[in-house]
């Protein structure tokens, strides 16, 4: 306790002994006993006061046994309850989270884990999730238990169906990972379709490829066929031959899109009698016809990692292609048979260029950097200037949450690497602007746009104030482990621009084709009659399965600059759907469809080989459901996993005594009634 705490203690103690003595002592001359009884409870009256008034802090030490974290992660896909090894999964976790020696030395705790990990007591996890993902789960439970000692208990079949392969998972120091393997390991007999590649859209009066990927587990030699059919038509089919060498064939053909809009096919391998599993003998896919295709012409004065990071994000929509050309090659190309030109790092050899964008009212993006030749630029549009300097800057991006012209989502962008730039202040005027990124100079907020977009009544523009986009994708990858997020960045923003489509007052975004597993996202965007976006509209949706007359009526809700509705485990079939804004009346009608996907139930053993080698890497040892005891003397034996004692000290304020408050109400309560029994008052 400070010295000084103690002395207000002691001065508190002097002033209450003071008190009381000129109260009750000086020039009495008949004190008796009822005098010093008086007297002792004023002095505890007041310095009990005096002492609420100083508050002094008591320091007191706790002690506290930490034990190591067992982390229970059971596979919660449809493919465990599939095989039938539902009821032997939970009874397995729940014997060794009831184990008396794993309780005494483990905080134990159950997951769940699909697509994403969720905890979830035992009781009430159960098995119908639609995908896999056993790389992401092991990664999330090591990111919660980064700091402690843990052990992972992981029980699952092996057979993922998302993410990276965990086969070749490795988890860090603190970390034990221990799997148990569930199902049958045993290889039956069986003809399944392990893979089905196809292209999400094509064109119409094109010809789109297919190619299915055939495998055969067996000893004996088999005959069967290989079909794809639409509807009750059989549009292609291949006769098959397997034994026990020849296990596998890759079949690939073309088909005809000859009908605008979705449409479902059926990729079928005729089961043999002697198949116990004949769900994955047949695989649906769907593919959306379209008679336009996007056409992106990227003209560059240098070369750029760039303009590869531009290409592949582009191209990740299959609705788009996109063209590298040097601007001193272009003898060859007519920029009007694009529907975007991205001018990179512009320079004076782009004045030809810049006047057929303008006189043929095309749509355009530049791209600035340090090769940019500001001097020409400045001079050639209108929409920006910058001042002209030697130095170079890097710009970090702010996302705005007010940008309406189009919807996406952060990509942390604050959080990604700066793009470079010349330095020097810019200035934005001629058509009007929106800002998606604003710039971020030395982590000062700034309202300069590092991404912008103008729009007049005959063309779009976009202008991005930085090179090294690249290091974005980059750094997305190593974010999310995926280019999706980035790409779907760069699609979004390409759409906008090479779009001719007039702005409505409500619009909707949806795909036309969804798998069964897949989470359905509807988006919508309501303007004003200035086509403002309106945070206070009122959106509500209505979905109706056509076949099975069953519907679904909800309202959307406002999320950043869009209305969002999110639905998942949706049944398979085909759906209409109805957005209607209550205060101004305005509809939008549409359709989709779901296709049968049930991938879960593809696989007819347990994956003993990817599991192996998730525990050869982990320098563990791999278990089966009837080795709980093994598993449980591993865990105990393990000398890494000790409890460890902590100690705390904690400050308590003496206010927080509530016995002081009592002690108080009770030596005022007691002298009152002494003094009003003897007459004193």
């Amino acid at each position: 306790m400070p010295v000084t705490t103690i002395l207000l203690i002691t001065l508190a103690a002097v002033f209450a002994l003071g008190f009381v003595f000129f109260k009750y002592f000086l020039g009495n001359k008949n004190t008796g006993t009822n005098t010093y009884i008086l007297a002792g409870l004023r002095f505890l009256s007041i310095f009990i006061l005096l002492l609420l008034l100083i508050n002094p802090g008591i320091k007191q030490r706790e002690l506290e046994i930490e034990k190591p974290q067992l982390l229970i992660a059971m596979d919660g896909s449809a493919s465990i309850d599939h095989i039938e090894k539902a009821d032997s999964l939970r009874q397995f976790a729940q014997f060794i989270k009831d184990h008396p020696e794993i309780r005494d030395r483990f905080n134990v705790q159950t997951y769940k884990f699909g697509q994403d990990l969720k905890k979830e007591d035992l009781v009430k996890i159960d098995f119908d999730l639609p995908q896999t993902n056993i790389s992401k789960a092991l990664r999330d439970l090591e990111k919660l238990n980064r700091t402690k000692k843990a052990a992972i208990v992981l029980l699952t079949d092996g057979n993922q169906t998302l993410g990276e392969d965990y086969a070749y998972y490795k988890g860090n120091g603190n970390t034990g990972i221990f799997p148990v393997i569930v199902g049958d390991t045993t290889a039956q007999t069986d003809l399944l379709i392990s893979n089905l590649n196809v292209n999400r859209y094509a064109f119409l009066n094109n010809d789109f490829p297919v190619e299915a990927i055939i495998n055969y587990s067996g000893i004996e030699s088999i005959e069967s066929r290989f079909e794809i059919r639409s509807g009750n038509s059989v549009l292609y089919s291949r006769n098959l031959k397997f034994n026990a060498g020849a296990n596998s064939e890759i079949i690939t053909t073309t088909l005809p899109a000859n009908r605008l809009g979705g449409t479902v096919y059926e990729a079928v391998i005729v089961p043999l009698a002697t198949e116990a599993n004949k769900i994955n003998n047949t695989r649906k896919f769907a593919v959306e016809v379209i008679d336009e295709r996007t056409s992106v012409l990227i003209l560059s004065s240098l070369l750029h990692p760039d303009l590869g990071a531009l290409k592949k994000a582009i191209e990740s929509n299959q609705q788009r292609e996109a063209t590298i050309q040097l601007i001193n090659n272009l003898e060859n190309f007519k920029i009007s048979d694009f529907q975007l030109v991205i001018l990179y790092q512009p320079n004076n050899n782009f004045n030809k260029i810049f006047e057929e964008i303008k006189s043929q009212n095309l749509h355009s993006w530049v791209i600035t950097g340090t090769q940019t030749d500001w001097v020409f630029l400045n001079f050639v549009q209108g929409n920006f200037t910058r001042e002209i300097t030697s130095q170079t800057q890097e710009y970090f991006g702010t996302y705005n949450r007010n940008f309406t012209k189009f919807q996406f989502d952060d990509l942390n962008f604050s959080g990604l690497p700066p793009l470079e730039d010349r330095f020097g202040k810019l200035s934005l005027e001629g058509d009007p602007f929106s800002a998606l990124l604003f710039q971020q100079i030395e982590r000062i907020e700034t309202r300069d746009p590092l991404l912008a977009v103008f729009e007049n009544d005959a063309s779009k523009h976009a202008a991005l104030f930085g090179e090294n986009i690249w290091k974005w994708r980059a750094q997305t990858f190593v974010n999310t482990g995926s280019f999706e997020n980035f790409d779907s960045f760069i699609s979004k923003l390409v759409q906008y621009l090479a779009s001719t489509q007039k702005k409505e007052r409500l619009s909707v975004n949806i795909e036309t084709v969804y798998l069964e597993s897949e989470n359905i996202l509807i988006e919508a965007q309501y303007f004003d009659q200035n086509y403002v976006f309106d945070p206070a509209g009122k959106l509500e949706i209505k979905l109706e399965n056509k076949e099975a007359g069953t519907g679904i009526n909800a309202e959307m809700l406002a999320s950043g600059n869009r209305y969002v509705f999110e639905i998942e485990n949706l049944e398979p079939g085909d759906y209409s759907f109805e957005i209607r804004e209550i205060k101004s009346g305005l509809i939008k009608r549409g359709s989709f469809m779901v296709i049968e996907n049930n991938i879960e139930q593809q696989f007819t053993s347990s994956n003993l080989k990817g599991m192996q080698n998730l525990a050869k890497n982990n320098m563990s040892q791999l278990y089966f459901l009837n080795d709980v005891e093994a598993l449980i003397n591993s865990l105990i034996a393990e000398d890494v996993y000790v409890s460890v004692q902590k100690s705390r000290e904690k400050t308590l304020p003496l206010i927080n005594w509530k016995i002081l408050l009592f002690f108080l109400i009770l030596s005022l309560g007691t002298e009152w009634f002494m003094r009003k029994y003897f007459g004193l008052i």
